[in-house]
């Protein structure tokens, strides 16, 4: 497996030399930095640990610093490890960029679902409305939570009101339309979880098919599209 650490920038839109348009998200993936390797012999699996964004000195722990120090790099915001031994080629110290997939991989991507502070049983668990007529007072309500079955005893999970979102959550098998090398960018075909900001992690797809043919774009950057806009 491989993976790399970013923050989603946002959603837009791209489009196929054949016409057809195509809805991405952004994801910026500025360099990681290996901090940390795990082998069998020392750890019982193997696993390569990412550092991603950096933070100043005087914010970071001790601990922290020494961690670091050890990869010759400077103290981290985020640390991710990723399991198996898809990475295990690279060293500690050794920067991971945008480049390790390419357009046509597919992926899973992970980050923590947008908040959506209280609500109630409709919008959180899809539960049935109550009659809509005038005096019903059963509108939007849970029902009954505890039937004879149970001896008036509410079984542990019921699906009640509460907090909903702000739970790490992953979307599968999503394509990678364009690598942006230049700007550390990855465009990703339709959403992924979490807010704009909000960080994201980008790992090869537990599905079976692992990559597609990828999508061709119309690149703006030619003399001919330049002369077309003027």
């Amino acid at each position: 497996m491989k993976g790399i650490l970013g923050k989603k920038l946002g959603m837009t839109q791209v489009f196929t030399t054949d016409g057809k348009l195509v809805a991405v998200t952004v994801i910026g993936a500025t360099p990681n930095v290996v901090m940390q390797k795990k082998t069998i012999e020392t750890d019982g699996y193997e696993a390569v640990q990412l550092g991603f964004e950096d933070i100043k000195e005087q914010r970071a722990t001790k601990a922290i610093k020494g961690h670091s120090a050890k990869a010759d790099a400077g103290p981290k915001r985020h640390y991710r490890e990723v399991r198996g031994n898809g990475m295990s080629e690279f060293e500690i110290g050794t920067e991971i960029k945008v480049d390790l997939f390419a357009a046509g991989d597919v992926v899973d991507v992970s980050g923590i679902s947008k908040g959506k502070g209280y609500t109630g049983t409709i919008k959180s668990n899809n539960q049935a409305l109550g009659p809509k007529s005038h005096g019903s007072r059963f509108h939007r309500s849970a029902g009954s939570i505890a039937t004879g079955g149970t001896v008036g005893r509410v079984a542990k999970g019921t699906k009640m009101a509460g907090r909903y979102g702000g739970y790490t959550t992953t979307n599968r098998n999503l394509e990678i339309i364009d690598i942006d090398t230049d700007n550390n960018l990855i465009l990703v075909k339709g959403n992924v979880p979490g807010p704009k900001r909000g960080l994201v992690f980008v790992k090869t797809t537990t599905k079976a098919k692992k990559h597609v043919e990828p999508a061709q774009l119309v690149d703006y950057t030619t003399e001919e599209a330049v002369a077309e806009k003027e």
